[in-house]
């Protein structure tokens, strides 16, 4: 940023998109409005002012520096969302590290394996996953250092309060470099690191603003996770347009009545959630607050009947298509719109190009089912260290997003499923070849397939057919307590049925449906 704040380069430099520099977003807004709200702290109320975000980065950034972290280091967090995430997601950012998101809900080995594929250097954690980062870096190729920031536990976690913070040239970001990787899975199932840009993020956070019609007052609830994109988005977002954000603790798990409390307390105007979330809202408290201007919906198949439900209670319910790797929306019905096209994930947003094609990849006209993709934007330039899984998912400009559905005449989206085999439960990503390869180290288990069976709370829910070894009798309490040590708890299988043998189709090949239809025999029939 040049001293004026301009983000834009006065020199040669300015030949084009590819040059221009973004702005410290939380530097900017503490100059320009100084005394606004930043972010409130939910459980507390505590308020946080842009000029106090301001100086708290500033120094949790002379603390990462101290510790040895440099621009263009891979910055592992391991965070449940706080008002500290806050301060480390923007400190990441002033301080020039590429922030990387990792499941607090996964195992250490995953977590391990994850910091090794983004050639993370270090850990950053608080005191609700100090265990987790402690037990993961342990495990990681080089033994990664971990600093907290909170006191530390552990011997081998470095406090960041006991680090006096080092002098720190604020980075200056191009549209094209990489501010952030977060983690996904793709067809195959194995989780891919993805790249996105300060430009996509940018990108991002302006047609959100212009499809959802952000005002100076807002204040979004951020109850979801930020290593996924949807807890990460408010965060960024709400800097680059000087609103507030009111911080959940994702830590104290999600209780419906809270969290409608709080968002009503606060004042909140807007909030992220999953299907399975707002019905538990619904259910607690026949309604939400009468401050919401929206509730964006996604992270999972939106039912038709929780919009109609929505409609009928007066919820401004707008559900929202997209991915990872687009940096979160690729379409979002406008609020106000849900009753006449429940079915519908709306229209692209105004940056957004999105188009359904055949197996041959030839556009499909309105109304036929393909195969969803999209450029713009707001695209990854790819996964992080795996070319072969980046040209796998482009076909030039067009990502292919492993969705299904249709496109209307009217420009509206439909989804009508994935194109693999994937479980989305709960707004996490499962992978059955993951489970079903931990289940098969049991004793007493010879084979299982894994599959998704619909969930009215959860939209899935992991089921798994075993077959048993021979002479070995395996309850379904030995499955799930077997699975206890070797999954995370959203990958644990919650419905067990146990066969002879697998159904097949006449190629080998399991037939997952057969699959599900043997599931439903033995457990609901």
């Amino acid at each position: 940023m040049t001293a004026e704040g301009d983000p834009y380069p006065a020199t040669d430099e300015r030949g084009g998109p590819s040059a221009w520099r973004t702005v410290d977003a939380v530097a900017r807004r503490a100059r320009d409005a100084p005394d606004a709200t930043a972010l409130v702290d939910a459980p507390t109320g505590k308020r946080v002012t842009y000029a106090e975000l301001d100086r708290a980065v500033g120094e949790t950034v002379g603390r990462l520096a101290a510790l040895g972290i440099e621009p263009g280091d891979n910055l592992g967090v391991v965070m449940e969302t706080r008002p500290a995430t806050v301060r480390v997601v923007h400190a990441a950012a002033r301080l020039g590290a590429v922030l990387v998101g990792l499941n607090v809900r996964d195992t250490p080995a995953a977590v391990a394996e994850a910091a090794d594929r983004a050639d993370v250097t270090a850990l950053v954690c608080g005191r609700e996953a100090e265990d987790l980062a402690a037990a993961a870096a342990r495990e990681t190729a080089g033994s990664l250092p971990v600093a907290s920031v909170d006191a530390a536990g552990d011997p081998e976690v470095t406090a960041l309060g006991d680090r006096d913070p080092a002098a720190v040239d604020p980075h200056r970001w191009g549209l094209a470099d990489p501010r952030t990787i977060l983690f996904t899975s793709g067809t195959t199932g194995e989780p891919k690191p993805v790249v996105l840009t300060a430009g996509n993020l940018l990108a991002s956070a302006t047609a959100s603003a212009f499809r959802l019609g952000v005002v100076p007052g807002d204040r979004w609830y951020c109850a979801l996770p930020t290593y996924h994109m949807g807890g990460l988005a408010p965060l960024v977002r709400s800097a680059l347009y000087g609103t507030a954000v009111v911080v959940g603790r994702t830590a104290d798990g999600f209780d419906p009545e809270r969290v409608h409390d709080r968002a009503a307390d606060h004042g909140a105007t807007a909030i992220s959630l999953v299907p399975t979330q707002l019905r538990r809202i619904l259910d607690a408290r026949n309604g939400v607050p009468d401050s919401l201007r929206f509730v964006l919906l996604g992270g999972g198949p939106v039912p038709e009947d929780l919009v109609r439900r929505c409609d009928r209670l007066g919820v401004p319910v707008a559900p929202t298509y997209g991915t990872t790797e687009t940096a979160s929306q690729i379409a979002t019905v406008r609020p106000g719109e849900t009753a006449d096209h429940p079915d519908s994930v709306g229209r692209p947003l105004p940056v957004t190009e999105v188009r359904v094609v055949g197996p041959d990849r030839t556009e499909r006209p309105p109304g036929e089912p393909g195969a969803i993709e999209v450029a713009g934007p707001t695209v990854t330039p790819g996964y992080y260290g795996t070319p072969a899984a980046t040209a796998e998912a482009f076909d030039g400009r067009w990502f292919l997003t492993g969705d299904r559905g249709v496109l209307g005449e009217d420009g509206r989206l439909s989804i009508l499923g994935r194109t693999d085999d994937l479980i989305t439960t709960g707004g996490e990503t499962v992978s059955p070849q993951t489970v079903r390869d931990a289940l098969v180290e049991l004793a007493g288990i010879e084979d299982a397939a894994v599959v998704g069976i619909e969930d009215p709370e959860w939209g899935e829910r992991v089921a798994v057919l075993v077959v048993p070894a021979p002479d070995a009798d395996p309850s379904t309490e030995d499955v799930m307590e077997g699975s206890r040590d070797r999954l995370a708890g959203y990958e644990r299988p919650k419905t067990v049925a146990f066969a002879d043998e697998l159904p097949r189709t006449p190629s080998g090949t399991v037939d997952r449906e057969a699959v599900r239809g043997a599931i439903r025999e033995r457990t609901e029939g």
